[in-house]
């Protein structure tokens, strides 16, 4: 059964499985069977009865693992007869202070090749080293003893899911056995699930081509627990029952959750125990945990925690979208788009001030700019929206390490002519940008910098190239392959189809990112299952897959409908998209979304419920969900063409607001060679010189300063930041017009040393004015420039508005310069060296007149 199921599964991929061979020899070209001749491989002989010859070209072995022990061995140290160092229970080797675990320890004549004996072998190995070798008292009346593992594990063979855990082969002779078994060699899914007699412990199992609820059955069965009355229901797969299984987080305080800050799930649960049920907010145990504010991956595991902790705590976790709106984005939609006043409801400002409070921030903004462009599809850089944007969106490209941008233009399908191929070269050599080809079949432009980037579109856009919407929380591609116009095993045109769909619904925004895919054939080379829609074509048409993503938590996207025409899918898609937009929570992809929805009115999971709205309009708002999106198709607009045909538009992209001279991108960050192409140094870690920059106090204090005119009011956008140059240094100014106050910091960024500060959302915390990062959304205070999540610091101006002039109180452009001046504080590659910059005799002056300054860290090149 399960041989059946996987074998099948590997043979729909084109590959040929020949069980039970037994192999005799390597057949060289020249017919030598030795292992002599220097002959290439032509064939495998096997020593099976009737079998010929296997014609190959070449031969990989896979054969398990074999422990490194030549060093144990030439030591001294006892080893197995067929290798692996022999290890009692406390991980003790035969000499005396040498220890062994993981593959290479030989415990009761058993190599354990897996992570999770490792980790436990550790555990002790760890303890005994502390108390016996040095002495420290760890408060156990005992050693910890290693007395095996469990071997429960989960794979994907060649994209198929196989686990086994448990008791998978009791022995013969165990009489308390039962086995259920589920066989769907259609399906390619074979489960076995082994418990005892009575049907009232699992006791392990066997699962081949649906895993998903691994977690939940290796719990019951390593852990325990109450089985259903009829414990069969356990047996079917969950794509058989309609349902999509989310892997359970490990309850195991030792996991780690984040991988940037190497947090464990226990720091965390200790962090919500400290800060209590009425302060454990998301926001405060990210702030104090760490969890979360490196690359924020692990940001719905930290949140999952949260819920469950307060949970043990009898509290709730709020679902209100931050301080400044007390609902979710699901209720703040449906309370604009319910509007009967839509004029009303037409900006952040009136949404604010109708449902919300406060000045907004780095959270509700977007959300409420991707509900503005979901609803009405405005250009986003217009009407103040702008100021609504996160990082990318604002400058329509991605912030890549360093402060420079990519350029990701629109392939639909991935098809592209050889004018628009041989543009994007002229231009990435014109501009020195890193190219790269993306796994989503388009082109990747690295390093231009955000003055530059009109220019790039225009030259994009006379080949036809639009915006690929890289940077939006939108629909990304469609990918294809080549389908029945090339293929011989086609049996749609993908291309066209994949075309079509992309550009139907490029430019619609959305709670996350959507991409899709359309394979031409059941071999599926476009990954269609792996998408947030998907399609796979028949020789009747399509069968579409919905709710799949790739990711850190890799979802299958279930089966919503089969063979149906090229029209039927558009609907089908209109429907599910828009219903998406209309009820998703903030940033979350289609397939937790999906997963949450409630079951079919006779059961079948949320797959089921996803019918009955879009196919029998259950809720009746298929008329609205047809009308909105049309609505979008309607109003689509290339963002970037809208930029770069209207000077106004085109301004918002320049460097310094009162100057037209240009720092680029070399003054900012060294640029390094890498196989002929330019790429940014590497980031030092944080802690070492040019990171984690902390001035405790003003630097400036013994300076003398006086008013100078950085521009005009007009020059300001409202409700952003905006980059001034003074000398060679840079400085953000804030005009934050909902308070009419000004702000004015330096524009690096003090944790990496990016300038970058001024492209921020602002925004406040409980009354106090602030801006994040757009780089790790680290919050600073605009006023006196603390960090509100940690102890880092900014150096701050005073402004004032003396008739149409902003005025900053500044030191001289050379005190400035010694301490903000970007030659000085521009990232350099770890092997150019890095000295503090109090060896400069100015820098040295003015530091050594600031009190205090003697442990901050001030890194420059």
């Amino acid at each position: 059964g399960g041989h059946d199921a996987l074998v099948g599964k590997i043979e729909e991929m084109g590959l040929q499985v020949h069980c039970g061979a037994r192999t005799e020899s390597f057949v060289g070209a020249d017919g030598s069977t030795d292992n002599e001749s220097m002959s290439p491989v032509s064939a495998l002989r096997f020593s099976n009865e009737g079998w010929d010859d296997l014609e190959v070209q070449m031969v990989v072995v896979s054969a398990g693992i074999k422990p490194r022990d030549d060093l144990a061995r030439g030591a001294g140290i006892n080893t197995g007869e067929r290798g692996g160092i022999i290890v009692d229970d406390q991980l003790r080797t035969s000499v005396e202070g040498v220890y062994a675990i993981g593959e290479i320890a030989l415990y009761n004549n058993f190599i354990y090749g897996l992570i999770a004996p490792g980790y436990d072998m550790a555990g002790v190995c760890s303890k005994v080293i502390a108390k016996e070798e040095l002495g420290i008292d760890l408060n156990i009346d005992e050693l910890p003893s290693f007395t095996g593992a469990d071997l429960s594990t989960k794979l994907k063979l060649l994209g198929c899911d196989v686990a086994s855990f448990g008791e998978n082969q009791p022995k013969p002779d165990d009489t308390d056995v039962s086995n259920l078994v589920w066989n769907d060699p259609l399906g390619g899914i074979y489960r076995k699930l082994i418990f005892n007699k009575a049907g009232t412990r699992l006791r392990g199992g066997i699962l081949v081509g649906d895993a998903s609820d691994y977690s939940k059955l290796h719990a019951l069965a390593m852990k325990g627990g109450e089985l259903p009355d009829n414990p069969a229901i356990l047996l079917a797969p969950p794509s058989a029952r309609g349902e999509v299984e989310e892997e359970e987080l490990s309850t195991d305080p030792n996991t780690q959750i984040c991988s940037c800050n190497d947090v464990t799930r226990g720091q965390i649960a200790d962090t919500i125990k400290e800060l209590g049920a009425e302060k454990a907010t998301l926001k405060e145990v990210k702030a104090c945990s760490k969890a979360g504010t490196g690359c924020g991956g692990c940001e719905p595991d930290v949140k999952a925690i949260l819920k469950q902790e307060l949970e043990k705590m009898g509290a709730s976790l709020s679902n209100h979208l931050c301080e400044h709106f007390a609902y979710s984005r699901p209720e703040l939609m449906a309370l604009v788009r319910t509007d009967s006043d839509p004029s009303s409801v037409d900006s952040f400002e009136k949404i604010l001030a109708k449902h919300g409070k406060g000045d907004g921030c780095e959270i509700c903004k977007p959300a409420v700019g991707s509900i503005l462009a979901s609803i009405y599809n405005g250009v986003i850089l217009d009407e103040g929206r702008d100021s609504l944007q996160d990082t990318n969106d604002r400058s329509l490209a991605n912030m890549q390490r360093g402060g420079s941008y990519s350029v990701v233009p629109r392939v639909p399908g991935g098809e592209i002519t050889a004018e628009q191929l041989i543009q994007l070269g002229k231009t990435a050599k014109k501009y020195g940008l890193y190219s790269k080809i993306t796994g989503a079949q388009r082109v990747d432009l690295f390093g231009a910098a955000k003055y530059q980037l009109p220019d790039i579109w225009e030259e994009l856009g006379s080949v036809g190239l639009e915006s690929g919407h890289a940077y939006g929380k939108a629909l990304r591609t469609v990918k294809s392959c080549v389908g029945s116009t090339w293929c011989r095993y086609g049996v749609q045109d993908s291309v066209s189809f994949a075309v079509r769909v992309e550009n139907r619904y490029k430019g619609v925004r959305s709670p996350h990112k959507m991409k899709s895919a359309v394979s031409g054939c059941i071999r599926e080379c476009a990954e269609a299952q792996g998408k947030d829609f998907g399609m796979i074509a028949t020789e009747n048409g399509y069968n579409l897959y919905l709710g799949g993503n790739g990711g850190t938590n890799p979802v299958h996207a279930q089966l919503f409908a089969t063979n149906i025409d090229e029209d039927t899918v558009i609907k089908y898609l209109d429907r599910y998209i828009g219903y998406y937009i209309l009820t998703a929570d903030r940033l979350e992809r289609t397939a937790p979304w999906q997963a949450r929805l409630p079951n079919g009115k006779n059961g079948g999971g949320p797959i089921e419920h996803l019918k009955e709205v879009i196919i029998e309009d259950s809720l009746g708002i298929c008329d609205e969900l047809d009308r909105r999106m049309q609505h979008l198709v309607d109003t689509y607009h290339d963002e970037w063409a809208e930029v770069v045909k209207d000077p106004a538009r085109r301004a918002k992209f320049k460097q310094f607001i009162n100057t037209d001279e240009n720092q680029t991108r070399e003054q900012m960050i060294e640029f390094v060679d890498m196989r002929g192409q330019l790429r940014p140094a590497n980031w030092p870690a944080d802690g070492q010189p040019q990171t984690n920059w902390k001035p405790e106090e003003d630097v400036f204090s013994r300076s003398e300063k006086t008013w100078k005119s950085v521009g005009k009011v007009s020059d300001f956008a409202p409700n952003v930041g905006s980059t001034i140059l003074y000398g060679e240094s840079q400085l953000a100014v804030f005009n934050n017009e909902k308070r009419g106050e000004w702000y004015c910091t330096q524009n690096m960024c003090p944790h990496k040393q990016a300038f970058v500060l001024s492209q921020g959302i602002i925004g406040d915390d409980s009354g106090t004015p602030k801006v994040a990062c757009p780089l790790h959304k680290k919050q600073f205070a605009l006023e006196d420039g603390h960090q509100l999540d940690g102890d880092l610091s900014l150096i701050t101006f005073p402004v004032k508005i003396v008739g149409d002039n902003v005025m900053v109180e500044l030191p001289s452009e050379e005190e400035v310069n010694a301490i903000l001046g970007t030659h000085g504080l521009r990232v350099k590659h770890s092997s150019s060296g890095c000295v503090d910059i109090s060896n400069d005799p100015l820098e040295k002056e003015i530091l050594n007149g600031v009190a205090g300054l003697t442990n901050a860290t001030f890194a420059r090149t």
